[in-house]
């Protein structure tokens, strides 16, 4: 038994330099494109409601209060599924959460598709949403705990990028989809790719930092070292580089609700209010103006058809945005980037507004859409790349998954704000609105943010 203390040892002091050391390879790369095919898929389901929302608004008579709290209804499971699922993942492991995920936002898409009524429409709605919900934090605590420090803001932004593309393609499903089988068809076609789930159990492996500070020292070795054999043959055979010495706090067992207190207590407190403040106000700008993009097209006096198109072509600026903050986010660091896509944001949703209210010309409308679709994916890049550097290893999934949610209550807002103050304010102040939302955001990480700029995640643990 003595014999094996030393090796222990050894483990426990070596899986975060292990694994920083290691060399980017297509290993690496194809652990991050199974997580961000499911965040694909994620994204098809949650934004197809902007393209399909004038239709089922028509089907059902709703008005524009009714057709708002519909809007909202994902927001609410994603509250819940998201603070659910950050304690899970940091009790129980990422993997098996991340797996779970999958199979709830799939049997709710599919039961969206045979929903009778709007009230189990939206019951339904509420089921994908909690898979989603699950889905973002553990997707985050996977790729920050995998990919080496000096590439993780980058994939990290790269994996948010995965959003504006899935918006794009749910657009594009709709636009062709939708004449030939409605929405329903279309909800029940996005249920098929959360067979995708048995990828995900065969390509992931549980990251070893987590095994690690569970006390699985010897199980985070094992994967640590199948790790590093990949690495290696990627490599063609290659030495791999020296382990360094990586700055680590120690690992500290702890309970559920000790994990939430911890959010509060040594130090991340401050970075907790921040998050937390961040997410809030940027979800309910974004949720509340871009959910409404197709129907409020719709309401200016284009027909469905164009309402899609439109809001297609709008949502394109937005992978320009994503690539253009992967960059700045290790150009110029996590704060700045944050505060200029907040601001960016704010600057062309408040000019997208006032063309939409003055009946300004297409080619005027939708060059402001770009510009505001560019900042707004800019601005989830930064978010998601943020957020969970923010955190050790042993609440990673529980502060990212509070922030996600706290972030999904402004998401559940949104919508239904928009559908209070349209009759009374118009586009124009709606857009005005969410403008305000992205300043005070952006006030409150200029003002609490942290720079998290190529540091090791046990570095930022201190």
């Amino acid at each position: 038994m003595e014999m094996h203390t030393p090796d222990v040892v050894n483990v426990r002091n070596g899986v975060a330099a292990r694994l920083e050391r290691l060399p980017l390879t297509r290993y690496q790369k194809l652990i991050f494109s199974v997580i961000a095919t499911a965040w694909l898929f994620d994204s098809m389901d949650l934004g197809i409601m902007t393209f399909v929302l004038g239709s089922i608004k028509t089907e059902f008579g709703l008005g524009a209060t009714q057709a708002g709290l519909l809007a909202s209804s994902s927001f609410l499971g994603m509250l819940i599924g998201a603070a659910i699922a950050g304690m899970l993942g940091d009790r129980y492991g990422r993997k098996p959460v991340f797996q779970v995920s999958m199979i709830f936002w799939g049997l709710g898409s599919l039961l969206c598709g045979f929903a009778p009524n709007v009230e189990w429409l939206m019951v339904f709605r509420v089921l994908l949403g909690f898979g989603m919900g699950m889905e973002f934090p553990i997707g985050l605590s996977i790729v920050s705990e995998i990919v080496p420090a000096r590439n993780r803001g980058r994939y990290l932004a790269i994996l948010e990028g995965f959003w504006p593309i899935g918006f794009i393609a749910a657009g594009i499903a709709t636009y062709f989809l939708l004449p030939l089988v409605g929405w329903r068809g279309i909800f029940i076609a996005l249920a098929v790719p959360a067979v995708f789930v048995f990828v995900v159990r065969y390509w992931v492996p549980e990251s070893p930092r987590w095994l690690e500070s569970a006390g699985r020292v010897m199980d985070a070795d094992a994967v640590v070292a199948g790790i590093e054999a990949s690495v290696r043959k990627c490599l063609r055979g290659m030495d791999l580089p020296p382990v360094s010495a990586v700055s680590s706090a120690p690992a500290a067992r702890v309970s559920g609700s000790s994990r939430f207190v911890q959010l509060w207590t040594n130090g991340y407190g401050r970075r907790t209010l921040m998050t937390w403040s961040l997410w809030f106000f940027a979800l309910l700008g974004y949720y509340g103006l871009t959910t409404w993009l197709g129907a409020l097209l719709q309401s200016t006096g284009y027909e469905v058809t164009k309402s899609v198109f439109y809001t297609i072509v709008i949502s394109v600026g937005g992978i320009p945005g994503f690539l253009c903050a992967a960059w700045l986010l290790e150009a110029w660091g996590r704060k700045p980037a944050c505060v200029l896509t907040l601001l960016g944001s704010a600057a062309f949703a408040y000019l997208y507004g006032q063309a939409a209210a003055t009946h300004a010309p297409l080619i005027q409308l939708i060059g402001a859409g770009l510009c505001m679709q560019f900042f707004f994916f800019g601005m989830w890049s930064v978010l998601y790349a943020y957020t969970p550097e923010l955190y050790p290893t042993r609440i990673r999934a529980t502060g990212s998954g509070f922030a996600s949610s706290i972030g999904r209550f402004g998401s559940l807002l949104g919508p239904s704000i928009v559908g209070m103050v349209l009759p009374h304010a118009g586009q124009s102040g709606v857009f005005s609105l969410g403008a305000l939302s992205f300043v005070i955001a952006a006030a409150v990480v200029l003002i609490l943010g942290v720079e998290t700029k190529g540091r090791s995640l046990e570095s930022l643990s201190h």
